[in-house]
C-alpha cells in the first residue's frame, strides 16, 4: 500500500497499471489517494505490520513517532546532503564530469545528489573554473525533448524555497559565483548555481538543498576533507574521488554515512544496500537486505526424539 508524494498522482496510477498489466493480482499494489491526515489511521491499521517513508526529516519524527506507538517496524529514507569529495591525485575532467551528473540528475531533486563539493586546494580553482562553465552551458527545456539539458523543478513551492535559501545563504555571507535565479520562462526553472565561502554559522551549511544548487568548499588535505565531510546532520552517500584505490577506501571508511562511492557519484542500483545514519533515517531498501527488513525472521529449532532432555 503506497501512499505516494502529493505532487505525481498521476505516476502513483500508471505504475498501479503496470502492475496489473503485469500480471500481479489485484491488491498486490495499491495507491492510497489520501491527506497526510489520513495516514496515520492506515498505520494504526492492525492489517498494517511495517512502515517504509521516503520524505523530510519532520515527516520521518512524524511516521515514525506513529509507528512506534503501534510497535510496527519502519524504515526511514529521509534525505541527504551527500560530500563529493575530490582529492589533488583525482583524475580532474573525469570528476568534473561526473560532478555536473551528480549535481543535475533530476536537476538535483535526488536524495543522493552531491550537494557539497569538497575539494583539495591542489584542485580546486582549475574544478571550479571547469565545473562553472559545464554548469553555465546547461539549456533549460521541455523535458520531454531529448535535447533538453536543464529540467525544471517538481513544482513551484520547491522553486520557491530553493529561490529563498540561496538568498539567505548570501545574506549570511556566501558567495555567489554562478546563477541564483528563476529562468524567465513558463515553468519552476532555475538556473544553476554554485555558493561558495559558506561558514559554519551560515544556515546553508547544515541544510539540504533540493535542486540545481551545489555548495564547493576547498579544503587543505585528506583529514580536513574527512572532517567536514561528516561536519552534517545527514549521512545517506557519498563519493570520493582520487587515482590511490586504496587511499579511496581508506577515506571511505572514516566517512560517516551509509554508503560511499569511489570515483563515481552515490547511485542506487537493484543489487546494493541503500540507506543512510544520522538525520537521513535508518534501515536498508533495496538488495537482499531491503527484502529482510520486513521479514519476520522466525526461528524453528527441532530437537532429537530419543537425544537428551
Amino acid at each position: 500500500m503506497v501512499k505516494h508524494a502529493g505532487c505525481v498522482p498521476q505516476c502513483a496510477i500508471a505504475f498501479e497499471k503496470l502492475w496489473l498489466e503485469a500480471g500481479a493480482p489485484a491488491g498486490a499494489y495499491t495507491n492510497l489517494i489520501i491527506s497526510y491526515d489520513q495516514v496515520n489511521r492506515v498505520i494504526d491499521d492492525p492489517r498494517i505490520k511495517g512502515v517504509a517513508l521516503t520524505g523530510s526529516v519532520e515527516a520521518g519524527q512524524i511516521v515514525a513517532g506513529r509507528a512506534g506507538l503501534n510497535l510496527k517496524k519502519t524504515t526511514m529514507e529521509l534525505g541527504g546532503s551527500d560530500a563529493f569529495i575530490v582529492l589533488e591525485d583525482a583524475e580532474l575532467d573525469k570528476a568534473v564530469t561526473w560532478a555536473v551528473w551528480a549535481k543535475m540528475n533530476n536537476t538535483g531533486q535526488c536524495c543522493v545528489a552531491g550537494k557539497r563539493f569538497i575539494i583539495v586546494d591542489g584542485l580546486a580553482d582549475r574544478f571550479l573554473a571547469k565545473f562553472q562553465t559545464a554548469l553555465a552551458a546547461l539549456k533549460p527545456g521541455d523535458p520531454m525533448d531529448e535535447k533538453t539539458t536543464l529540467a525544471p523543478l517538481s513544482t513551484e513551492a520547491a522553486l520557491v524555497k530553493l529561490l529563498d535559501q540561496v538568498k539567505q545563504a548570501v545574506a549570511k555571507g556566501a558567495t555567489l559565483v554562478l546563477g541564483g535565479e528563476r529562468i524567465d520562462r513558463p515553468g519552476a526553472f532555475m538556473q544553476p548555481t554554485i555558493l561558495t565561502d559558506i561558514a559554519p554559522d551560515n544556515p546553508a551549511f547544515r541544510e539540504e538543498f533540493f535542486g540545481p544548487v551545489a555548495l564547493l568548499f576547498r579544503v587543505k588535505n585528506e583529514d580536513e576533507a574527512v572532517a567536514l565531510a561528516n561536519d552534517s546532520d545527514f549521512g545517506l552517500g557519498g563519493s570520493v574521488f582520487t587515482s590511490d584505490i586504496a587511499r579511496g577506501k581508506r577515506v571511505a571508511g572514516r566517512m560517516e554515512t551509509g554508503m560511499v562511492f569511489i570515483n563515481q557519484p552515490t547511485w542506487t542500483m537493484a543489487d546494493l544496500p541503500f540507506g543512510g545514519i544520522k538525520n537521513s533515517g535508518y534501515g536498508r531498501e533495496l538488495s537482499s537486505m531491503g527484502i529482510q527488513e520486513f521479514v519476520n525472521k522466525k526461528l524453528v529449532r527441532v530437537a532429537a526424539i530419543d537425544g537428551p532432555i
